[in-house]
């Protein structure tokens, strides 16, 4: 089983609006419909989806790439996964390139799924 997610979208907003959107609670809850908390500095720690998931930024260029150490709650101590997300300036606003490592064989499946119902089509509709 693979343990790795790629997936590219187009979402019709500036990058530096996209990146809002990741990196500042108040976007992110908004859109996502669950409370964040996000320190967005380099060894900030996100809190998303009214806890469920819990990350540390590793590198943050705003408007271009977030890497970030990233889990859900309920995995066991130690167990994260690497998350890149690049923005990309596109003709239709912003082409968002996410690869996700590490993720546990038994997840993959349904955090790949997840990343289409909690972000992509949440950030179609908003941005329309």
């Amino acid at each position: 089983m693979t343990t790795e997610i790629h997936q590219q979208v187009t979402i019709n907003a500036a990058p530096g609006v996209v990146y809002q959107a990741f990196m500042d609670e108040k976007h992110h809850s908004a859109l996502t419909g669950g409370t964040s908390k996000i320190d967005a500095s380099i060894g900030g720690l996100a809190e998303m989806h009214d806890g469920q998931i819990i990350a540390r930024n590793l590198e943050l260029e705003p408007g271009q790439s977030i890497v970030q150490a990233w889990r859900v709650a309920g995995w066991d101590a130690g167990v994260y996964t690497l998350l890149r997300i690049r923005l990309e300036p596109a003709q239709d606003g912003t082409l968002v390139t996410l690869d996700q490592t590490g993720c546990p064989p038994e997840m993959t499946e349904h955090l790949a799924a997840g990343w289409d119902q909690r972000y992509w089509k949440p950030m179609a509709d908003h941005f329309g």
